[in-house]
């Protein structure tokens, strides 16, 4: 049997379901002769590849970046599976839906800034709404929890 083509990515979230994941311990070792892991945050790579049985995503999709990565990853993969509450619901990046995007960089960057009160120029372009990725595109497989547990 032939190696699974696995990715894990991550959009708008805090990155403790990859925590979670890396949790798993020993087990990790059990799961490397069945998967060739291609792209991870945690392996830094820069492009996404092409025919992946399995994504692993954590995150909302929040921003135009997240937007962009979520149909690649989507039209790329086999099988999706959303990781964590962020994913499933949009959990706590939807904290800022019923303020807008405007308002949450005004705040972060200008009311609660003590120096340097100016919103970044490279500042991720917010989408109107952070959402979960089932709302973006279809989702296969959802895994709740914040994060879920490594079991």
């Amino acid at each position: 049997m032939s190696k699974k083509r696995l990715v894990t990515a991550w959009l708008d979230g805090c990155s403790g379901c990859h925590m979670s994941l890396l949790d798993m311990d020993e087990r990790l070792l059990e799961l490397a002769p069945h998967i060739h892991v291609l792209a991870s945050p945690l392996v830094d790579a820069k492009q996404y590849p092409d025919e992946i049985d399995i994504a692993v995503v954590e995150g909302a999709v929040g921003s135009v970046a997240d937007l962009k990565k979520i149909k690649t990853i989507r039209e790329r993969t086999r099988i999706l599976v959303s990781l964590g509450d962020c994913a499933v619901t949009a959990n706590v990046p939807a904290m800022r839906n019923p303020l807008g995007p405007k308002a949450v960089l005004q705040c972060a960057y200008l009311e609660h800034a003590d120096l340097h009160q100016q919103v970044p120029q490279h500042a991720p372009a917010l989408l109107p709404r952070a959402r979960p990725i089932h709302e973006v595109v279809p989702v296969d497989v959802f895994v709740p929890g914040c994060p879920p547990s490594a079991d």
